[in-house]
This record gives C-alpha cells, structure tokens and sequence, in this order.
C-alpha cells in the first residue's frame, strides 16, 4: 500500500469519507481516525494497529451539537466539564445511543467522547462532516507517537494517508472521565487534572483498577518501547552501554548512553513517548524514568510510566 502524506485536510478527509483511514495531529498525540458510522472503516483502524478488539475507541467531534447525536445521558456535571474543557485534550465517557456501531465501543452501551483543541484535527472533522474514531496511531501497545515522522515508523505502507501538522503539544493522551454514574471518575488521567476537575465537582476521584473495561489504556500494557523500562534508583550504579535516563534531576543523569533533563513535569510529560522511540532507534536496551509525585500532570506521567514498565 501506497501511504500518502499530505498537508491537505481537504485530500485527507476525502480518504476518510471514501472509506479509509488517516493519521493526523492532535494536540495530545497523533490519532488514526476513520468515520464513525462506518463498520468496515473502523475495522481497518484495528487491524491496521494490531488492536484488541475489546478495547473502545475514543470519538472526536468538532461540534458539541454531535454530543446529543452520540450519546443518550449527558448528566449535569458532564455539561459543566464540557463547558470548562471542551474542546481539550480530556474525553468524557457517557451512554451511547444506538446510532454507533458496537465496533467503535466494544460492544459496551457506553461511549468515549472528546473534542480536540487542535485547529488542524478540528478543520479535519469539520471536512469530514461526520464524527472521527481514532485512538492513537501507533502499533498496539508501543509508545504514542507524537510526530508524523513516528507515525511513519509504524505505519508507512501500512496506512492510505498521514496528514502532516505540528508536534503534539501535550505528549500525553487525552484525560478520560467516565460520567456515567452518580459522580465523575477519572479512568485515565492526563493534562487536564484531578486538581481542575475538582473544581467543578468534589467528589471526582481517580480509580487505577476497574473490574469493567470501559476506557481506551486500562487493561492491556500500553505505551512501551522496545528498551526495558525501569524507575531509577537514587544510588544507580555500574551502569553499562545501551541504558537511558529521561527525568527531572540532574544527579541521578550520571553514566547513561542517551539523557534528556526536563525543566518542568509538564515537559517531561510532553518528551516522554518521543525519548522511548529515540532510544529504539539508538538501540538502547534500558530506560531509567524519574519518579514524580502524583500530583498534577505527574498522576498522568506515573500511569504511563506504570504500564510501560508492565
């Protein structure tokens, strides 16, 4: 196959509607859309990515008119967290009407919903005229790619189009709040925070471990590269060729192959999956993480960091 990359939305949403599917940029990673109503579209996504079939897709919309389309309750606090976040890298877990197809969700009665604040991933959706389901378009279970170049390390020849835009600006997929029940619960943490949404309601709570899978992340290891990944000791010693350290403290950088320092949490969140794809790329065979408290974005870069490890 023939994989096109583009910077037309207009030529990319034209593949969408025909059928195919597309790779392109949001402001959280890279996502590989197809057209939600469309069975046999959708179907492609998972091949295309090795995808479980029990895992849902999250779907972007670029009018929150399409909220009442996809989804059947909306409770109150839901509309509050769409007035403050939408459109933002947070998406909202509801009870979906009849009008999806079961591929998109699992065969779950519940749907992921999100709008992007991402003006290219917007003007897509717009072109589309239709909603887009599009996890994130990596191979299942490796890093998120958050470039269009680590989009075409996985699937160049593999998918009809990559639409070119600017790197991620966030790094990290989108945070996911199930609304379903009496309050919110956040499933996936990410850059919209425990600390934000407890601002608008209270009782929202982070739960790590459901018996139900309802949200894209929660039951099969995600996000790691080929190199082992490891939390760095404070007293990391003998440390030979082939290892790497992405973190925020300069003292614990010593003797590493490959080393990145980041200023801030919230740059760490932002280089973590291109540092696991540039240390595949080296060669590298272990990757030291940094600890960060759970606070903040750090909630979302400890659960990354938790599934990669495995």
């Amino acid at each position: 196959m023939k994989t096109i990359v583009t910077d037309s939305v207009k030529e990319t949403a034209k593949i969408i509607k025909k059928g195919g599917i597309a790779a392109f940029p949001t402001e959280t990673v890279y996502g590989l859309g197809a057209n939600v109503y469309d069975e046999k579209a959708i179907s492609k996504i998972f091949k295309a990515k090795g995808r479980p079939g029990d895992n849902p897709l999250i779907v972007h919309i670029a009018h929150k008119k399409h909220l009442e389309i996809l989804a059947r309750e909306i409770p109150e606090y839901a509309r509050k967290i769409i007035r403050q976040f939408f459109p933002g890298p947070i998406a909202l877990i509801l009870k979906k009407n009849e009008i999806v197809p079961d591929v998109v969700t699992a065969g779950l009665d519940t749907i992921a919903i999100r709008m992007p604040s991402s003006k290219i991933a917007l003007d897509l959706i717009k072109e589309c005229g239709f909603p887009v389901a599009a996890p994130s378009s990596n191979l299942s279970g490796s890093p998120s790619p958050t470039s269009f170049v680590h989009v075409l390390q996985d699937f160049k020849g593999k998918i009809p189009c990559i639409l070119i835009g600017p790197k991620a600006k966030f790094g990290l997929e989108s945070t996911v709040v199930d609304c379903t029940g009496r309050d919110p619960v956040i499933l996936r943490p990410g850059v919209v925070t425990l600390e934000q949404l407890k601002k608008i309601n209270k009782n929202i709570k982070y739960q790590s471990r459901t018996l139900k899978i309802i949200s894209p992340g929660q039951k099969y290891r995600h996000y790691s590269p080929k190199a082992k990944v490891r939390f760095v000791k404070r007293e990391t010693s003998n440390l030979k060729r082939g290892t790497a350290y992405i973190g925020l403290n300069k003292k614990f950088a010593k003797g590493f192959e490959h080393v990145n320092i980041c200023s801030s949490v919230e740059e760490y969140a932002k280089h973590l999956f291109s540092f696991f794809r540039e240390c595949d790329q080296i060669g590298i065979k272990t990757i030291y993480c940094d600890k960060v408290s759970e606070k903040g974005v750090g909630l979302a870069i400890m659960n990354r960091l938790m599934k990669a490890i495995g």
